[in-house]
């Protein structure tokens, strides 16, 4: 069984392209909402949930929040990709700085992992909103990710990076 998100009830959250603007526990600037430090937010909930949600090919949406963890899911994977042959936290650590340095693509855009997921945005204004959004939230999923996927001494942890072989919901991480 798939593991959703448990932000169900998030009406008085602000959306783009179909998808909450849920608040994150972040330093990195941007369109976010800031949560409590002692609260989970949707990517300490990606990044629990992403070893077991990545061995289902299908994933029921309950929630909008829920297509949001499936766009999280699906970067992790993407980014252990990266980090797969990287020996060390410093060259990890590079590379997801690259990783970040590209560009984020919206619903409607070539390269967005699944079309037909997110509704496309209505204005330009809504896809810059969306566009800032899941950069800061792939900025902050990436500087979670790095501190499970490198033990403190800086080397590697296989129980994480065997996962970069993993097909999410049978498709192919670039």
């Amino acid at each position: 069984m798939v593991y959703h998100s448990s932000f169900v009830n998030e009406d008085e959250v602000d959306s783009a392209c179909g998808c909450p603007l849920l608040p994150l526990k972040s330093h990195i600037k941007g369109p976010a909402p800031v949560s409590d430090q002692d609260r989970t937010d949707i990517v300490d909930e990606a990044i629990t949930f992403f070893r077991a949600n990545v061995f289902f090919r299908n994933f029921d949406i309950k929630s909008p929040a829920d297509k949001l963890l499936i766009y999280l899911t699906s970067y992790i994977n993407v980014a252990l990709k990266r980090l797969e042959g990287c020996r060390t936290l410093a060259e990890g650590t590079k590379a997801i700085i690259n990783l970040g340095l590209e560009k984020v693509p919206v619903p409607g855009e070539s390269g967005f992992p699944f079309p037909g997921l997110l509704p496309l945005p209505q204005s330009h204004e809504e896809a810059e909103l969306f566009r800032n959004y899941l950069k800061q939230i792939r900025e902050e999923t990436s500087g979670r990710l790095l501190s499970v996927a490198y033990r403190p001494n800086g080397t590697p942890n296989k129980w994480w990076l065997a996962f970069a072989k993993r097909k999410f919901m049978n498709a192919i991480a670039p």
